[in-house]
């Protein structure tokens, strides 16, 4: 079995990553190999006095007091330098820990001074001690509307090392987050619940194992990613003979290597219940995935091109019903891009003659 180690960086990554591991071990209790960093001693501190305490090995912890202060070049260039030797140590100690070392999975955001600066420093730093070990970012991207008037400085400048020093990287907007999440209130509140959302089976709650302590306005849009981090990590957790690893999420789905950027969304809303999933249910799931809303980073599909696809599923479904939708999807596209196609010759058709 191969395994990955987890690099939660920032505010945000870490508090993405205390969500994910407490979905985690709801489905299994086991030993996590992860790597807890921040400027900011505070959101870790909360971790470590929360339920996930014993979690974490405290030995795998690397804080600072005075913060970024929301700048790229700070998390970057003195803190980057300042930890470089330290976060390496650690690193080393959690890869000892592996049989079949498989990726190195990085949680950070793009707009704060840690997650953009120190986060992306760390991709470098891997990529120069970890050449052959694959490194998969989870960014999460500000919405236009930040308060933070540094956030979009920040991403520009991080965004020219993801393009460098990554691998494959996962976009997650705020903003789509926040528009799944009013959607899911309109719902919840309208009390036609229907087919859709089921009460207390919802994505944007952590409610259940653990007793949670007070909510704050980020936590559901930080569990809509920590549950598709959970399924993207399931066939690395789990067996099964149709299991796909990260590594080849990676190599399928990125014909060059900086055009490693996915479009990823989720369906349904809903943890599903019961473990057989109905065809009905099924071919709406499927027509979910391709709609923008349920995409988690602001981009309609209807007027794109598919390079690559890659549908994970959970659950008992059958294998027919699958080749059903992938056909029926298949027919789809191919009139898209036929369609495309014809618009791209009549363009060139209606242009003038160069005149000699």
């Amino acid at each position: 079995m191969t395994q990955s180690v987890i690099v939660q960086v920032g505010q945000c990554g870490n508090q993405i990553g205390c969500c994910f591991w407490d979905l985690a071990l709801r489905e299994h209790a086991a030993v996590n190999q992860a790597v807890l960093i921040d400027m900011e001693e505070g959101v870790v501190n909360e971790i470590l006095q929360g339920p996930l305490r014993d979690v974490f090995d405290s030995k795998q912890l690397i804080t600072d007091i005075s913060g970024s202060g929301n700048n790229w070049a700070v998390g970057h260039k003195v803190f980057g330098s300042r930890y470089q030797e330290e976060i390496l140590e650690k690193l080393r100690k959690s890869a000892e820990h592996c049989d079949c070392l498989q990726c190195f999975f990085v949680i950070h955001s793009m707009g704060g001074g840690t997650g953009s600066g120190l986060g992306t420093y760390l991709l470098k730093v891997l990529e120069d001690e970890f050449p052959e070990v694959y490194r998969f970012v989870t960014s999460v991207y500000p919405s236009g509307e930040d308060d933070v008037i540094t956030s979009p400085y920040n991403s520009i400048l991080a965004m020219k090392e993801l393009n460098e020093h990554a691998d494959c990287v996962l976009p997650i907007d705020n903003q789509s987050l926040f528009d799944i999440i009013s959607k899911i209130d309109l719902v919840v509140n309208s009390g036609k619940l229907g087919t859709t959302i089921k009460p207390k089976s919802l994505v944007t709650s952590s409610a259940g194992t653990f007793k949670k302590w007070q909510e704050k306005p980020f936590d559901a849009m930080n569990n809509i990613v920590a549950n598709l981090l959970l399924s993207l990590t399931s066939s690395a957790r789990f067996e099964g003979s149709l299991n796909m690893d990260l590594n080849e999420i990676s190599m399928n789905l990125v014909p060059f290597p900086q055009l490693h950027y996915l479009v990823s969304s989720l369906t349904p809303l809903y943890t599903l219940a019961d473990v057989n999933v109905p065809p009905r249910r099924l071919d709406q799931m499927f027509s979910d995935a391709f709609s923008k809303d349920h995409q988690l980073i602001r981009a309609d599909p209807k007027h794109s091109l598919y390079l690559a696809c890659a549908l994970m599923v959970r659950g008992n479904v059958q294998i027919s019903d699958l080749r059903r939708n992938i056909e029926r999807f298949d027919c789809v596209f191919f009139k898209i891009i036929y369609v495309y196609c014809l618009r791209q010759c009549s363009r060139v058709l209606r242009r003038p003659l160069c005149k000699f």
